[in-house]
């Protein structure tokens, strides 16, 4: 098991990786040919996906942590 401390590092370590992901998606986004894209705006999207997994998995951790 990990302790509160590495449980919040990893967390704000996720939260920094998500918010430079959420940045590419925009800019692919943004592009005038997005089809050329394609596969790097799915690459970020499904990588922003398993975050989510990971970040919800941490906080139920330290939830019971907490209790």
């Amino acid at each position: 098991m990990y302790d509160e401390a590495e449980l919040l590092e990893a967390k704000r370590q996720i939260d920094s990786t998500v918010h430079k992901i959420q940045g590419v998606i925009k800019t692919f986004e943004a592009k005038e040919r997005l089809e050329r894209y394609k596969s790097q705006l799915t690459l970020a999207k499904r990588r922003l996906k398993a975050f989510g997994i990971a970040t919800q998995l941490i906080e139920d951790e330290l939830g019971r942590l907490k209790q």
